[in-house]
């Protein structure tokens, strides 16, 4: 059995061959996509987050919203850019959104992408402490806000406060219960996939990861779980850890699957540079008919290794043709590799 939840990056643009023209469009069509891949029978409805872009940026409202709109499905992000966070902030929004969703919430959290424009985390107010470059920035953020989900008071109280308080020192309010254990880190290589399990977090591998070793981006991937699982055992926890990956994978059922998704120029890995000094292996889409996908799909030693797959979604292209998307895969391909 596995995990299966959709992942959106959320793009929207004013072209008339999108189906999200404006960033309305995406939040309100990002609601009503969870609500259905809740029907079908999808197990989560991750967003990812982008700043100064045309698509999903403050995650909260739309967490908060989706939560009261859906009951059971996991509600979570791939991931929040770490670099752009008030971690005090951030604690009482993941707090909230979290109970209203009934404790649902699986956020992943990381360094952060590439970006839009230079050092935007600047423009939010932030800056590297001395010898400190953007990754550590994002892992600083990302300690500080694993500490206060901890739920321990630390802020001393007035004396005369306008409200009764409770005795001792005073933690962010509202506090979930349980949230901590459901912070997942955004890792690209390995270092930092075992940085991630000697802090308790779950593990997220995306379709980009750093070139470590010149093979397929499952099987450095498959690496990569293995070394986080290692060090997880060693760092002495003792709940089971959770792991996810992404991918592109399109059943081809119909001719709009064909006409979308039926060419092979996206049938196998891409390297490339994402900064003048970082290689990058860049994963291949999946997209065949369903017996070929099905044997294909068991080749990826990545998504064996994992127990939720997260299958990137073409928002543009709207909510019903999305549902399609995933019901292929529910009844198709599912079923047949054990997922189901």
């Amino acid at each position: 059995m596995k995990n299966i939840g959709f992942l959106s990056f959320g793009h929207w643009t004013p072209s008339s061959q999108s189906q999200a023209r404006s960033a309305a469009d995406v939040l309100l069509q990002s609601i009503e996509l969870a609500v259905e891949a809740e029907r079908i029978g999808m197990d989560g409805a991750y967003f990812r987050v982008h700043h100064f872009a045309r698509q999903l940026a403050s995650p909260f409202p739309l967490l908060a919203a989706v939560g009261a709109r859906t009951r059971k499905i996991e509600i979570g992000t791939a991931v929040i850019d770490m670099r752009y966070e008030n971690p005090h902030y951030m604690a009482e929004d993941a707090g909230a959104a979290d109970l209203i969703a009934g404790s649902r919430l699986q956020l992943g959290i990381s360094r952060g992408s590439p970006e839009q424009v230079i050092e935007g985390w600047r423009h939010f107010g932030y800056r590297l402490n001395e010898g400190e470059d953007d990754a550590g920035l994002g892992r600083r953020h990302a300690e500080a806000f694993l500490g206060l989900l901890e739920g321990k008071g630390f802020a001393q109280p007035n004396p005369r406060p306008m409200f009764p308080n409770p005795p001792g020192l005073l933690r962010l309010e509202p506090f979930s219960a349980g949230l901590r254990e459901r912070i997942w880190w955004g890792s690209a290589t390995n270092a930092t996939a075992v940085w991630a399990a000697k802090h308790g977090m779950n593990l997220q591998s995306s379709t980009l990861k750093f070139d470590e070793s010149g093979e397929p981006l499952h099987v450095q991937q498959a690496a990569q779980i293995r070394a986080y699982r290692k060090a997880w055992a060693e760092a002495g926890h003792t709940r089971v850890p959770r792991v996810s990956v992404s991918r592109s994978i399109f059943a081809l059922m119909d001719g709009r699957d064909r006409a979308y998704f039926g060419s092979d120029e996206e049938q196998r890995d891409q390297i490339g540079l994402i900064d003048a000094n970082t290689r990058a292996v860049f994963g291949r889409s999946y997209a065949a008919e369903p017996d070929v996908l099905i044997e294909q799909l068991r080749r990826d030693e990545a998504i064996a290794e994992a127990d939720t797959l997260l299958l990137t979604i073409p928002n543009q292209l709207g909510v019903a043709y999305n549902v399609h998307v995933m019901e292929a895969i529910l009844a198709h391909v599912a079923p047949a590799l054990g997922w189901r």
